[in-house]
């Protein structure tokens, strides 16, 4: 027991005596370590500083290097720089000198312009003086003052001017007239001739004899419900009245009362007047007035030798036999203009099968303008490009009523073929209120020139004669005048045909014996 104590107890002095020993060796490595330490950080710092400062040195001799590269470039472009200033400046400098030399010679012209001018000043009034002294001894010698002399100058002048002048227009209308006339008259003559026609004129009303007038009341029916039906089915109005053995259709479209009359008459014919037959003998007076809308286009393009046109524009064609124009019929009108039209084309040397084609597709708007809106032309245009008619064809249509410029002389003649047939006496009605109003616009722009005595329209409006003062008006100026009526006629007024300006001019002496 005594062991193990003692035992123990050298164990503990043994601990104090050497833990402190171990402490101090201890510390010594650590120190010893830290200045092992130092020592590195101080070989490393002093090697970097050293390699720090050889980076230095040589950013440096680079950063030299370029600024002496650049000092160089820009050393250059300073000399090349001075040198183009220094050829503006040489070049400016012998502007300066060309312009004073320039300078110099202007004022040496100004003065000399200057002299003349003094000169010439100094002269006009010589003239002038000596001009002065002429016109009073002129003066002196005629016994006229300046203001007299010039007047009756001028008065002759204007008298010499008028004579050319008319003298002129005279010359000008004859040689036209030698030139022109002889083969236009030869064309129109011929064609019209060619093509000289029988045209019906038709009104808004249509007449169906009555076997008796017994049948009136089997037309009208019981409580009206025939002629009702009859209205209703055709669209057309029956007028029954006191005209013995006669029913009168009136309506504003032709083919309906074209449908109308047919099926009236075929009610008559059969006796059998009720609704039910009004409906059946409508409908068999459509198919009637269908098949003769087909035949009549097929009869239009065989007399005027068409061909290749669409089934569609041949009964448009055909329906135009039931439309009138001033009382003239439009198909047969058709048929005349394209006529006139290829004729004339053959004689000129054109191509007369599109004149032919444009004339007798010229007024197909016509056939449509009751149930479409805008004019028969803009209609007419609109069908044919449906159809991809001729673009040429449709352009001699747009312009025969001059509503666009003709591309073709084919489309000049369907104006003059259109004018022809329509103007020509006879083919179309006027009113009476039209007609008088023409021929009072005619003497009246006749009575509007001064010197004009009477003025009177003859020929149906195609002819104003007017008789003028002889003492107001010379031969020369008769011829002027006429001239000025005509062209005022053509601006302010719309006719068929032409109008004749004859001026006649008359001196009379009279003397009485006693």
């Amino acid at each position: 027991m005594d062991n193990i104590v003692a035992i123990i107890a050298t164990i503990l002095i043994s601990g104090v005596v050497f833990i402190p020993v171990g402490i101090i060796i201890r510390k010594k490595i650590a120190e010893s370590k830290i200045a092992g330490a130092e020592n590195e950080a101080k070989r490393l710092v002093e090697l970097a500083s050293k390699e720090a400062e050889n980076v230095k040195k040589e950013e440096l001799f680079k950063a030299k290097e370029e600024i002496m590269q650049e000092r160089n470039e820009l050393e250059k472009e300073i000399r090349e720089r001075r040198g183009e200033v220094q050829a503006q400046e040489k070049r400016l400098i012998q502007k300066e000198e060309n312009l004073d030399k320039r300078t110099s010679g202007i004022e040496h012209r100004e003065r000399d312009l200057e002299r003349k001018s003094q000169e010439l000043e100094s002269k006009k009034k010589e003239l002038d003086q000596a001009l002065e002294k002429k016109m009073n001894e002129l003066q002196r010698i005629s016994g006229l003052t300046r203001d007299e002399a010039k007047t009756i100058l001028l008065s002759e002048i204007e008298k010499q001017i008028t004579a050319e002048k008319a003298s002129l227009i005279k010359e000008l209308d004859q040689k036209a007239r030698e030139e022109a006339n002889k083969k236009a008259r030869e064309i129109l003559t011929y064609t019209i001739q060619k093509c000289a026609a029988d045209h019906t004129s038709e009104t808004t009303v249509s007449i169906v004899a009555l076997p008796s007038d017994e049948m009136k009341g089997r037309i009208i029916g019981r409580e009206g419900r025939n002629i009702k039906a009859l209205e209703t089915l055709t669209g057309i109005d029956l007028i029954i009245d006191d005209t013995p053995e006669a029913v009168v259709l009136s309506g504003f479209d032709p083919l309906r009362r074209e449908v109308a009359k047919i099926a009236l008459e075929k009610l008559i014919e059969d006796g059998r007047i009720h609704p039910a037959k009004i409906e059946e003998m409508v409908e068999k007076a459509k198919e009637e007035v269908a098949e003769t809308i087909k035949s009549e286009g097929e009869r239009a393009t065989l007399e005027t030798g068409v061909i290749g046109l669409n089934p569609e524009l041949i009964k448009l064609i055909g329906k135009l036999k039931y439309r009138t124009s001033y009382g003239q019929n439009v198909l047969n009108h058709s048929i005349e203009v394209s006529n006139l039209a290829r004729i004339m084309a053959e004689e000129l040397g054109l191509d007369s099968k599109r004149a032919a084609r444009a004339g007798l597709l010229h007024d197909i708007g016509k056939a449509l303008d009751h149930d479409m809106e805008g004019t028969h032309v803009e209609i007419g245009v609109e069908i044919l490009k449906k159809f991809k008619e001729n673009p040429l064809v449709i352009n001699a249509v747009e312009a025969h009523h001059e509503d666009v410029e003709p591309q073709t002389l084919e489309a000049v003649l369907i104006q003059a073929a259109d004018s022809i047939s329509a103007s020509r006496p006879g083919a179309r009605r006027e009113t009476l209120e039209a007609y008088i109003k023409r021929l009072e616009k005619l003497e009246e722009i006749a009575d509007s020139f001064e010197g004009v005595d009477k003025s009177y329209a003859i020929q149906a409006g195609r002819e104003v004669r007017i008789i003028v003062k002889p003492e107001k008006v010379s031969e020369a100026e008769m011829t002027i005048m006429a001239r000025d009526i005509a062209k005022r006629v053509e601006d302010e007024m719309e006719y068929p045909g032409q109008i004749k300006v004859n001026v006649i001019r008359e001196s009379r002496a009279i003397e009485y014996a006693k």
